[in-house]
């Protein structure tokens, strides 16, 4: 399993600038955010339409972004 978050100097960095306290909940905030990210990566399904001819006014408000 791939490791998320920061390198140690990384969060060494963050805690000598921030302080202590600070710099950890920084470090450990980007690494929660890091591991969703990658779930969210893992499970994203692509929506294929399968009803022809349907009006594409219909989904005007559906944007999909590339990932």
């Amino acid at each position: 399993m791939k490791q998320h978050g920061l390198t140690y100097n990384s969060r060494k960095a963050l805690m000598v600038n921030l302080g202590d306290v600070a710099g950890g909940e920084i470090a450990n905030l980007i690494s929660q955010m890091a591991a969703e990210i990658e779930e969210l990566r893992r499970t994203k399904v692509n929506v294929t339409k399968i009803v022809p001819g349907v009006v594409d006014s219909i989904n005007d408000h559906l944007i999909e972004e590339p990932v």
